[in-house]
């Protein structure tokens, strides 16, 4: 397809690529680059993770063919090294003073290659990427090495993985270990990729402290069902956690350097004053002030009555709901949500005099002593934009905030999209005591909202201070906090002195709701150090390693709040370690080189978080690129075009960068680019539904061959009337009949569909008679305590607070303890274990489309089972055929008679578009 610049139609869609071979030929030939090896060790050691990648290429062709070598990896990670071996030469990557290496290659800088290594993809990842041409059956082997400190986070460290060959790989293989000291209390993976064909190649081993995952499939494995092509392409995540108790932590040592970590269990929350500051101004409208709603109530039900809260909305003026902060009672909450449900988004952004409000409400109430002893006060902020209306200078509005909070509460703030100046919230919140998080526009921005909440709603102390004897340790990492909370943990890292006493105590100090409280801690030195002795799970000096990587965070966020006199020298000491242990930092650049004949070097620098004023819409068409208007209101060079007709140009249709904004679709997606132009990404969608099969019910077709079948023949030219898959279909165990097609005609409210105490199950729904589907049907598990709750939008998993979204029909393969999740690329979504009935959740899309549910191993019930649905897993008793009529017939159950008719129905089990059955259908 032949493109113009600045507009440019595109019929392919981005694809984030993750160790891919690149042909660029006239006429390139399939695995002429051929990845004949990709492995991907991973080594977490005391929640440090190594992770090397290495891949090898041969050219197949017999010309010169350019190879791309191209790894996604954890924004949190430092890439610590990579090289190339071409014919025996290796060719390294150096990391450099930033500065010293662009000078060093200005000519590559300036050809802007600077940053072309790496860059941000998504929300947790960054891409890195190099290329090199390779001689025909020359071999290439390219090795990245990157390193992370992981970071609970509602209970769980998280190892992210990305795997996307793109080809079929003959030898491919990860290897996952984990050392933990203290003890693996809880493991979990989940893939985006896996199917049951897969699953083989999965193997998981653990003891008490020590973990393996292993990825190894075979060519067969790999091959999607009849095609050449890979099915690996997603994520592969492994989430754990380790055993806890009520002391001072765990306190770990390895040649010569200590870590500590600090995440006591068993103590009881502090009440909070929380005030929510919400954006309403006209850039909020449509799904973003939808999903700040929908988030809001569900954060207002989660409040403890121990809280107090209030809201404050805002555009150009800011309003409070309430005078005061009020108790978390139902009453005061249910008022919050009917306020929150009004609240409409329009007019300018008053950042400034919100914020001032905020603080305003809780210093009163302070000064009245309206706020409980030992309680926590916290203010949340939401904003989507830069402040346009009031105080509009960002550093002015961060020095009244800081001044007004004056170190009482704690400040974080939120970012919603891409259009807000990210630097000033971030800024705003570590002066403050709190923290800044980007909000992603997508159908889960809810949940990440709820989400942020939950990491932050349950303050267990606040002024915390580790403490350690002066002839013991150097060199200590920061060692004070102003809050802790549930579900995450304190990590201090230092070195030990070289005559250091034989027996390290430490101190950890801080203020519970009520009273101060010390933890106490000794250990031997000798006996911890014999711990990681293991050589299988760790790496040489990995806690030094430990050491340097969160000193570097730490320093690199004291930059942030630094003045330009301690900026200098937190920059240097930064800089220095970043030399010193090889990390790509904000600060350092790695210089690939090459052979010679080809660019002999490019610059690998680490993104940082920047404006991104360039934006891609998400709609549905095909892909235009166009630049912004200048003055005159016109775009300069061709503006391109959205579809086939209606050119742009036309004065009446031209869109501006503002005008995109005013009508967007609610569900547009962003995601990051540059200043210069927009990008309208438009999504397939499937076919359309004639109208009639969404709108108009169809009568039901007794099957063919019954006695009572009365029906008439349909008129000449009249189609059949479609049949339809009923709401539920059940199998009753040991039935030889036809199975029961449930049909729910009367529903008011959420319905109990099932419940099993001895299983340990929970089905609800949400029905509605007028659509004939269910708008919602969540399922709760008490072993392990797991919530999966699905919508027509997508399927959200629960636990421990932490929320998952997924899409239907993107493959899911979770393996949790004492529970498998899998979904296909049908979006059949089956909760299944050894020893449980196996529950189904579908999308359906055929006649009478919506939400499906489906049970299977149902002889699993227990004799307690209930619900409208279970109630026919208590010994259905069926009565004879009518005489008259053999396509009736009767069913009790516990004593309440049924009448169930034998129809045709349309068995959505297998997934669209479904085959028909006999059934008996009992309407409800």
């Amino acid at each position: 397809m032949k493109t113009s610049a600045p507009g440019r139609a595109c019929g392919i869609a981005t694809v984030l690529l993750s160790l891919l071979a690149v042909l660029h030929t006239s006429t390139p030939q399939k695995n002429d680059i051929d990845i004949y090896s990709l492995t991907v060790d991973s080594r977490v050691s005391s929640r440090f993770a190594h992770t090397v990648v290495t891949s090898r290429v041969v050219n197949k062709a017999n010309v010169v063919q350019e190879a791309t070598f191209q790894v996604e990896l954890p924004k949190r990670a430092f890439i610590t090294n990579f090289s190339m071996i071409i014919d025996g030469v290796t060719y390294p990557g150096n990391i450099k003073e930033k500065a010293a290496a662009q000078e060093q290659y200005s000519t590559a800088v300036a050809r802007g290659e600077s940053a072309g290594l790496i860059k941000a993809t998504g929300r947790k990842m960054e891409q890195f990427q190099v290329s090199v041409n390779v001689a025909p059956s020359a071999k290439v082997t390219f090795e990245l090495v990157y390193e992370e400190l992981l970071k609970r986070r509602l209970e769980v460290y998280e190892l992210l993985l990305k795997v996307q060959p793109q080809q079929l790989v003959k030898h491919l293989q990860m290897d996952i270990h984990i050392f933990e000291p203290q003890g693996i209390s809880f493991l979990e993976t989940e893939s985006t990729f896996m199917t049951n064909e897969l699953a083989d190649a999965l193997t998981i081993s653990r003891n008490k402290t020590k973990a393996h995952i292993r990825f190894k499939p075979t060519l067969s494995q790999q091959k999607s069902p009849g095609q050449e092509d890979t099915v690996l392409n997603g994520n592969f995540i492994i989430r754990y956690d380790v055993n806890r108790t009520l002391s001072g932590g765990s306190i770990q040592i390895e040649n010569g350097y200590f870590v500590h970590y600090f995440a006591p269990e068993g103590l009881p929350t502090i009440p909070k004053n929380v005030i929510f500051v919400i954006d309403k101004s006209g850039s909020m409208l449509g799904r973003k002030i939808q999903q700040t709603r929908e988030a809001l109530i569900k954060i207002l039900d989660d409040l403890s009555p121990r809280d107090q809260f209030n809201l404050i909305s805002f555009s150009g003026d800011a309003t409070q709901w309430k005078p005061l902060l009020v108790p978390a009672s139902a009453e005061d909450v249910n008022q919050a949500r009917r306020y929150v449900a009004g609240i409409q988004a329009q007019g300018g952004t008053n950042i400034n005099d919100a914020m001032l409000m905020a603080v305003q409400l809780l210093s009163d109430a302070n000064r009245q002593e309206l706020l409980p002893a030992g309680s926590v006060s916290l203010i949340i902020l939401l904003t989507d934009g830069d402040p346009t209306v009031g105080e509009t200078n960002p550093a002015r509005i961060q020095k009244n905030v800081q001044e007004a909070i004056a170190g009482q509460y704690s400040l974080f703030c939120l970012g919603f999209g891409f259009d807000v100046s990210y630097a000033f919230l971030e800024k705003m919140a570590l002066d403050n005591g709190g923290l800044a998080r980007r909000i992603y526009e997508d159908s889960d921005s809810a949940l990440q909202l709820e989400d942020f909440y939950q990491e932050v709603a349950n303050p267990l102390l606040t002024a915390v201070t580790f403490e350690y004897p002066s002839n013991a340790v150097e060199e200590v990492s920061q060692d004070n906090f102003r809050l802790l909370f549930k579900g995450s943990e304190i990590v201090v890292a230092g070195k030990l002195q070289d005559q250091s006493p034989d027996v390290l105590s430490a101190k950890v100090r801080g203020h519970l709701h009520m009273q101060n409280i010390t933890f106490q801690t000794e250990i031997r030195v000798a006996e911890k150090e014999e711990e990681f002795q293991s050589p299988k799970y760790i790496f040489h000096s990995f806690m030094e390693r430990l050491w340097a990587y969160l000193t570097i965070q730490q320093l690199l966020e004291k930059m942030i709040l630094a003045s330009d006199a301690e900026k200098q020298a937190l920059q240097t000491r930064a800089l220095n370690l970043s030399l010193q242990y090889s990390f790509v930092t904000p600060l350092t650049s790695m210089v690939v080189t090459k052979p010679e004949g080809e660019e002999r070097s490019e610059v690998a620098e680490k993104p940082v978080e920047t404006e991104n004023k360039r934006k891609y819409f998400h709609l549905d068409c095909v892909c235009v690129n166009f630049s912004k208007a200048g003055p005159s209101g016109k775009a300069p060079g061709n503006p391109g075009r959205i579809g086939p007709q209606r050119p742009v140009h036309s004065p009446s249709h031209h869109l501006t960068y503002q005008r995109v904004r005013d009508l967007l679709l609610p569900d547009m997606l962003l995601a990051p680019s540059t200043p210069d132009e927009v990008d309208l990404r438009i999504k397939a969608r499937g076919p359309a539904i004639p109208s009639d099969t969404m709108t108009h019910r169809h009568q039901e077709r007794k099957p063919s061959g019954s006695s009572a079948d009365t029906s008439q023949p349909a008129k000449t030219g009249s189609p059949p009337a479609p049949i339809q898959a009923p709401p539920v279909i059940l199998t009753l165990p040991g039935q030889s009949v036809n199975p029961l097609c449930v049909d729910i005609k009367h529903s008011q409210g959420p319905m109990n569909l099932l419940s099993d105490p001895d299983q340990g199950v929970e089905v609800t729904g949400q029905y509605e008679t007028e659509k004939a589907q269910f708008s919602w049907i969540e399922v709760t598990f008490k072993n392990p305590q797991l919530q999966v709750r699905a919508s027509p939008e997508h399927v959200v998993v629960t636990r421990n607070r932490r929320n998952s979204a997924y899409k239907w029909k993107e493959t899911l393969f979770s393996v949790t303890p004492g529970l498998n999740m899998t979904m296909d690329k049908a979006g059949l979504l089956l909760l299944s274990s050894p020893d449980k009935v196996t529950i189904g959740l579908l999308p359906w899309d055929g006649p009478g489309e919506g939400l499906r549910l489906l049970l299977r191993d149902t002889d699993r019930f227990s004799s307690h089972v209930g619900g409208t649905l279970g109630q026919f897993y208590q010994g259905v008793l069926w009565g004879p055929p009518a005489a008259a009529d053999d396509s009736r017939r009767t069913l009790s159950v516990q004593g309440r008679d049924y009448s169930a008719t034998r129809l045709l129905k349309l068995d959505y089990q297998e997934g669209s578009p479904g085959t028909e059955i006999s059934c008996w259908s009992v309407e409800l």
